[in-house]
């Protein structure tokens, strides 16, 4: 026996692994809904991927309602959803140019970060952060 593993051990890792990934993505939301509409709701709620029911807390929306401009009341879809990719450990990051704006006025990132190729990548401690601030409204995905 040479110690190694055979080829079709890392292919039964990755499925296990999919499998994984996608259990901890059940809670996250699957249709994100535009702020105005979350902030109309008596009871501001939305569908995860497992079916569940996802409150969000009223007073977190209205934060955001009286801190960020009427335009991004009704483009901004909530929650925000940061990625955490396997293949980059320490960092998260976010496809949405709107979130970022929106985290830029609440001064949770700097104005000079810019995305690239689509994406804005943060360390995930800075993402952790957001989400402890903003419990609920911000999530983090796995990939």
């Amino acid at each position: 026996m040479s110690g190694q593993y055979p080829m079709s051990d890392d292919s039964i890792l990755m499925r296990w692994m999919r499998v994984e990934i996608g259990k901890i993505n059940e809670s996250i939301v699957s249709e994100r809904k535009p702020l105005v509409r979350l902030l109309e709701e008596d009871r501001p709620a939305a569908r995860t991927k497992a079916g569940n029911e996802h409150v969000f807390d009223k007073e977190i929306l209205e934060e955001l309602g009286n801190k960020l401009p009427s335009d991004l009341h009704r483009k901004l879809k909530i929650p925000i959803i940061l990625f955490s990719d396997n293949k980059v450990p320490d960092s998260c990051y976010l496809n949405d140019s709107l979130a970022l704006e929106a985290l830029q006025i609440l001064e949770e990132m700097s104005k000079m970060r810019r995305m690239q190729q689509g994406k804005l990548w943060v360390g995930r401690s800075i993402a952790y952060n957001i989400m402890k601030k903003y419990p609920g409204v911000v999530q983090i995905a796995m990939r």
